[in-house]
């Protein structure tokens, strides 16, 4: 679905200022490329992401919006920078510690408004011992958010329990965050991804899939979740992890904006990674 589909569920109640910040993140065609580097605030010096500014660096021409905490967009990235900041708010929780899903909201809407954020972003974990706090975390952002014309992302996150990354669960967890005012929703792509996107009357991108091993197994999942009525893609370690992340983000950007196959974004992959070792 896109943006433009979205907008006849109520136009007319949407500021202008929610409406401008969006379309900074939701570009001309109805997609988008996010890219996140928030990790760190539960994974701590993730590889790769040692020194965020460093490894995004050439991949920020090809993306459309940065996920990112307030403490690495200080101290990481450039204050030229031109593009949109989805500003991670939720947190208080680490790998090292008893529950990844016991999160509060760790970031002020008025530090969002001094960051000039384009939109805001906090996990929800449905079917956890915490689901009730978290849920209560995301209206209450909503509530504070859009008193400043900000949008709010709903990331459904599945902690430890990674078997419930199925299309049930999902449709239960987008459908959630939609009803409780999240404007798009971040997810998991799954089988019958068309389950998911078609019980959520918000826009759907997609924040990931199941492991994989190649990089073709990524452009399937992509280009299915874009077929299936994704607007886009949240994706990091498959693209700042790869040996060849500027070729990767450039493919995944021809399948969201460009509606390449799996089978073109494979060849564009090899193509330019071929170039690189030459």
């Amino acid at each position: 679905m896109t943006l433009e589909t979205h907008s006849d569920l109520g136009r007319t109640s949407l500021s202008w200022g929610i409406r401008n910040r969006l379309a900074r993140l939701i570009q001309k065609d109805g997609h988008c490329l996010f890219l996140p580097i928030d990790h760190g605030y539960f994974q701590g010096p993730t590889t790769k992401l040692e020194k965020p500014g460093e490894t995004i660096k050439p991949l920020l021409p090809y993306c459309d919006a940065i996920f990112v905490t307030r403490g690495v967009l200080r101290s990481c990235i450039d204050a030229d920078n031109k593009l949109p900041i989805i500003l991670r708010v939720s947190g208080g929780t680490s790998m090292v510690g008893d529950d990844l899903a016991h999160e509060g909201i760790t970031t002020s809407m008025r530090e969002a408004i001094r960051l000039n954020a384009s939109a805001v972003g906090l996990s929800i974990f449905v079917g956890s011992k915490y689901e009730h706090e978290t849920l209560l975390n995301l209206a209450q952002l909503v509530d504070e958010a859009e008193e400043y014309g900000i949008p709010v992302m709903a990331v459904t996150a599945v902690g430890k329990e990674l078997e419930k990354r199925d299309a049930r669960y999902l449709s239960l967890s987008c459908r959630i965050a939609a009803e409780l005012g999240a404007r798009v929703v971040k997810t998991y792509w799954c089988e019958n991804f068309d389950k998911v996107v078609d019980g959520c009357p918000v826009p759907v991108v997609m924040a990931g899939g199941p492991r994989v091993d190649t990089e073709r197994e990524v452009f399937e999942f992509v280009a299915d979740g874009m077929q299936k009525g994704a607007i886009g893609v949240n994706l990091g370690r498959n693209i700042w992890k790869n040996a060849y992340p500027v070729a990767m983000i450039k493919s995944i950007r021809a399948i969201v904006h460009g509606k390449a196959t799996a089978e073109e974004a494979t060849t564009l992959f090899e193509d330019l990674k071929h170039k690189v070792m030459r």
